[in-house]
């Protein structure tokens, strides 16, 4: 999306500017032994955040774990916000957001120059859709595409009067992409805004031409409108029941208003709502410049929001509840391996409390750590967050209550909780579920490691459909790490798959056979020569440059040692 007439009517009178409550006295309740979900970092994900080169510096884009993206197609003309010269070629820059962990969506009718969409003929879109696929096809060593985005906030850029319906017109563009490409997903309807009665229409004509999409998307972009995403979740939901449809992964592929996308305390409460009602993936908005992470980088160099963003994609284990306060709004992670509560909150002013309860496995005492983003804006870098306290705390019934006094609306903080002693200086171990998961799926086990596993790694026919699971990971010094891996391989046969590391070639691992599916304590070694910093390691069963692994095993976690 882009600027609009009555979004810059609000912007200009000042309603666009979030209005937190002022009242001090808040507590955010974080309850550790009750999880929501694996951590996957939901909410790291922009459009147009990524180009090719140095825009932005991959070791910009390591920390923030990024989710996924929204890229402009092959042969992009779209030229958003000003810019003179197109940015961000999803098959261009697609190395590079693989080298990152993310997956990508093509939005397709980034291919015209203007925004909103200046529709030519059928002929014209037609031939413009099947050479983008085709472009996909002839990708062969791509992996990341994992859905053509078939228009762009139809609910006000179609052209009904030239083109038809837009339903029709989705009818008809789905049925030409499958005549083409019967494997990568195909992503709709991209609303604007979330709206009962167009999703009711857009989704019973999708069920009664057999053109529903694989992944619902809408925009969440007016102010305020993540108190709303509960709320539309369950009226999504609710539709899908009463026509139904199978259950469809949610992608919010554009968030925050314009004047909220640089508050850092905004950010939070965006992750928090998305995380606790199980949106899939979600991208920051992109108003202003491409290539910038949505303007987390000002001349590639952190701003203040970047932070907010890597804190989150420091999370692994599971995301655990949270139980906001008032305005005092917060997304928490359990890492149970090096037994790490990671805490990113904001939203209210003056003195507030973080209430911690189930904290038993880290001991009698923990250490806290607290900090804060600063809010420079999208035009000044912040080089570090800033440091605000740091204590030991006794936990008293598997519980403590840390105070944050002074503090500021717009602000986001962090709050870190190790043992007070033994705490590992680096994580290493990897669990599969927090990784990136390609043509497989998360499950839960109580036998896994942190309680989550990934199964069905089972495709090796091609590019689009071969199965992964890339890990990245950060390492302290440039040397060779012994590489466990847990695993499960019920298939009474030892299995095999593909290990390849920072673009290199593959090696064969091998799993024995175990006693049963989703049952784990089995584990391999092999040995890794690691960078210094962040690397890439893939475990697959089918990628491009593989001979396919043999047999089936499931995925537990990869631990360096």
């Amino acid at each position: 999306m882009r600027y609009r007439p009555a979004v810059l009517l609000l912007v200009l009178a000042g309603l666009a500017v979030p209005s937190p409550a002022r009242a001090a006295g808040n507590t955010l309740t974080v309850n550790v032994g009750t999880v929501v979900r694996p951590v996957t970092h939901v909410a790291s994900g922009g459009l147009y955040a990524v180009d090719t080169g140095t825009k932005p510096p991959l070791e910009q884009m390591y920390p923030l774990r990024l989710n996924h993206l929204t890229q402009p197609p092959p042969g992009v003309q779209q030229l958003g916000n000003g810019a003179t010269t197109p940015c961000c070629d999803g098959a261009l820059a697609a190395g590079k957001v693989t080298s990152a962990g993310a997956q990508q969506f093509w939005r397709l009718p980034d291919i015209y120059k203007d925004f909103p969409y200046r529709w030519v003929s059928w002929t014209d879109w037609e031939a413009k859709v099947r050479t983008m696929v085709q472009t996909r096809l002839n990708a062969t060593t791509t992996t990341n595409v994992d859905g053509y985005e078939l228009w762009n906030e139809p609910d006000w850029t179609w052209n009904t009067s030239a083109a038809g319906t837009f339903n029709a017109g989705w009818t008809r563009t789905h049925r030409l992409i499958r005549t083409l490409d019967t494997v990568t997903p195909i992503v709709g309807p991209s609303h604007s805004v979330y709206n009962h009665d167009w999703m009711v229409g857009f989704l019973t004509n999708a069920r009664d031409t057999a053109t529903l999409p694989d992944v619902i998307v809408w925009h969440e972009l007016e102010n305020d409108k993540y108190l709303d995403v509960q709320a539309h979740v369950a009226d999504y939901r609710a539709i899908e029941s009463s026509l139904g449809i199978s259950p469809r992964p949610i992608s919010i592929n554009e968030y925050a208003s314009p004047s909220q996308v640089d508050i850092p305390s905004v950010a939070v409460h965006y992750m928090a709502v998305f995380e606790r009602h199980g949106i899939r993936s979600a991208e920051r908005a992109y108003w202003y410049e491409a290539g910038t992470l949505n303007g987390l980088l000002y001349n590639n160099a952190p701003t203040s929001s970047y932070w907010t963003y890597k804190w989150y994609g420091d999370m692994a284990g599971n995301i655990v509840q949270t139980v906001p306060g008032s305005w005092l709004e917060g997304v928490a992670a359990y890492d149970s391996t090096r037994k790490v509560v990671n805490v990113v909150l904001g939203g209210d002013s003056g003195d507030n409390t973080v209430r911690v309860n189930g904290l038993g496995a880290l001991g009698s005492q923990v250490r806290v750590t607290l900090s804060r983003s600063g809010t420079t804006g999208r035009f000044t870098n912040q080089s570090a967050p800033i440091a605000v306290s740091s204590a030991t705390y006794t936990v008293s019934n598997g519980s403590i209550s840390v105070p944050v006094t002074g503090m500021h609306a717009w602000d986001s903080y962090q709050l870190l909780i190790a043992p007070a002693s033994g705490a590992s200086t680096w994580q290493q171990r990897y669990e599969a579920e927090n990784a990136t998961v390609v043509n497989a799926n998360r499950f839960s086990s109580g036998s896994a490691s942190n309680g989550g596993y990934v199964g069905q790694i089972d495709g090796s026919a091609n590019p689009r459909n071969q199965s992964f699971v890339d890990f990245l990971v950060n390492v302290p010094a440039a040397r060779s790490y012994t590489m466990t891996i847990g695993y499960a391989n019920a298939t009474g046969a030892t299995a095999t798959h593909g290990l390849a590391y920072n673009g290199g070639g593959w090696q064969t691992i091998s799993y024995p056979p175990t006693a049963a599916w989703g049952v784990f304590g089995s584990t391999v070694n092999t040995t890794v020569t690691l960078k210094a910093g962040w690397n890439m390691i893939r475990l697959a069963k089918g990628s491009p440059n593989l001979t396919a692994g043999t047999g089936y095993a499931e995925l537990d976690y990869i631990h360096l040692a």
